[in-house]
């Protein structure tokens, strides 16, 4: 196909119709798996596509016995698109802003599982910002440390908790709670049962430990560089599953790990001199689209934890 598209200016309705069918079919990799989410039959499918690429007068996919694949042009509409509709859902989200009442998505997003006294304490904070705006719709997930700097930094997301390493010049930082967290090792490591002043500098740099995958602050640097690191593991709940194996040394806090602690499943190696301080933090963006979202959040999260 080649020529003028004649997909009209502006877009219609009728269009945004075909583009959303056309979006299903991709990201179901092809007419039939796109059948049963968008309940119609793989003709009638067919039917939308072949009229979508008539208005556009392009060819955007290809289909017969090699498979659903897309073709050049068929891949730059979809990226397109997928524009197009994130930039439909800003504009929602900013009309969503503009009410007395605050409404839409309140997105919250951890890099970590959190310990059960954190766990009480985000309970009460969202029990806070529901009583004061009820009609806001919670999204709570977890995430990397990096994809949730990506999407607070695309108004994606709202608040992001996760511990300080590094500070982005366009994000605001505030520390929740700081808590040590110590070297550790399973029941059945082989310093498990030898006494702390047994164990030798030299000793700590031979076995495998586990790198928290971040960069930490220069205390922690300092202290990481005693170790082997081995292996790396960015949340704590990994990383408990990785010292418990009995093959790794760990830093962990000691309410991950309280539990283990009593059951005798882990120990604590020279807590005296093999520590340093994790610091969980509240992080926003400091001029975010939704403002008024953020700024609730940062007022009940501050209410409870500061």
């Amino acid at each position: 196909m080649s020529g003028f598209s004649i997909i009209p200016k502006p877009i219609t309705e009728y269009d945004l119709r075909l583009l959303r069918i056309f979006i299903s079919v991709v990201e179901h990799g092809g007419f039939s798996a796109a059948e049963k989410a968008l309940g119609v039959t793989r003709s009638t499918i067919s039917v939308h596509m072949s009229n979508l690429e008539t208005r556009m007068k392009l060819k955007l996919c290809l289909r017969g016995r090699g498979g659903f694949s897309l073709t050049e042009d068929g891949q730059a509409v979809y990226r397109g698109v997928i524009d197009l509709f994130d930039s439909l859902n800003d504009f929602s989200l900013l009309v969503g802003t503009l009410g007395k009442e605050l409404s839409g998505e309140l997105v919250i997003l951890c890099a970590d599982k959190l310990d059960n006294t954190t766990e009480r304490k985000l309970a009460q904070v969202i029990a806070l910002i529901h009583d004061s705006a009820p009609d806001l719709h919670l999204v709570l997930d977890g995430d990397s440390i990096s994809n949730i700097e990506k999407q607070l930094l695309n108004d994606k997301a709202h608040v992001g908790l996760f511990p300080q390493y590094q500070e982005i010049d366009v994000l605001g930082y505030s520390s929740l709670f700081q808590e040590p967290v110590y070297l550790c090792c399973g029941k059945t490591h082989q310093f498990y049962n030898i006494v702390d002043s047994e164990i030798t500098a030299a000793m700590l740099a031979e076995v495998p430990a586990v790198h928290p995958g971040i960069d930490i602050d220069s205390f922690g640097r300092e202290q990481l560089k005693k170790l082997n690191l081995a292996a790396k593991a960015y949340q704590f709940d990994t990383r408990k599953s990785m010292i418990l194996s009995g093959r790794y040394l760990g830093y962990m806090p000691r309410s991950y790990i309280q539990k283990e602690l009593n059951q005798g499943e882990i120990r604590i190696i020279q807590p005296s001199t093999l520590t340093y301080q994790f610091n969980l933090s509240l992080v926003t963006k400091k001029s975010p689209r939704e403002v008024k979202k953020v700024a609730l959040a940062k007022e009940k999260f501050n209410q409870i934890f500061i």
